[in-house]
């Protein structure tokens, strides 16, 4: 596991914050997944971080910890259709939205990973850019957001394999970009995206 960054990155922060952040958004293929986390103010999970910064198996472990010890969680995804219907920016922040509003709990402050949000009426937010490497609760969700995206590509992996959706995710690499010029985009890729 990761070290754990200094106790200063665990702010004292009001109760009832929670936060945001969107996995997938450079994707070829698959939904964009968001996640918003309520953790305990100053709650310290050991190895908390950026999921960016972690290991698949650092993040597994991770999010099982985040679901049972936050306050409250959520997921939501916006799929391929609305990424093809509405652009890559604002599926993201349709996830997003919809995580928040699938918590249990409502929070008083959103805490975005970022520099942009669509405001939400009753919700108070502050966009942070590289937040997940700053606030507690944003790598929480940056955590909950990537393992459950990377389950979801791996699963559709079952049912297209020739994609290799379980080593990248359906992000642009060389392997996956010349899959795609040997058999043709799948239904999973994203409309309107360079995939070539």
């Amino acid at each position: 596991m990761s070290k754990s960054p200094p106790l200063a990155w665990y702010d004292q922060l009001p109760v009832g914050e929670a936060g945001v952040d969107e996995a997938g958004r450079g994707c070829l293929a698959g939904p964009v997944v968001a996640a918003a986390v309520m953790l305990h103010p100053g709650q310290q999970i050991i190895g908390l971080n950026d999921s960016k910064q972690l290991k698949p198996a650092e993040r597994a472990a991770l999010a099982e910890i985040i679901k049972r010890q936050a306050t409250a969680w959520a997921i939501a995804e916006a799929s391929v259709e609305e990424i093809g219907k509405l652009n890559i920016l604002q599926a993201s922040l349709l996830a997003m939205r919809r995580a928040v509003e699938s918590l249990p709990l409502k929070p008083e402050l959103l805490l975005i990973d970022g520099n942009r949000f669509a405001p939400m009426l009753g919700y108070a937010h502050v966009c942070h850019i590289k937040g997940d490497g700053r606030f507690a609760s944003i790598a929480a969700a940056s955590i909950l957001a990537k393992t459950a995206r990377d389950a979801r590509m791996a699963e559709l992996a079952t049912l297209y394999p020739m994609y290799g959706w379980e080593r990248h995710f359906g992000y642009p690499t060389k392997a996956h970009r010349a899959a795609i010029a040997q058999h043709g985009p799948s239904p999973w890729h994203r409309p309107g995206f360079k995939l070539l």
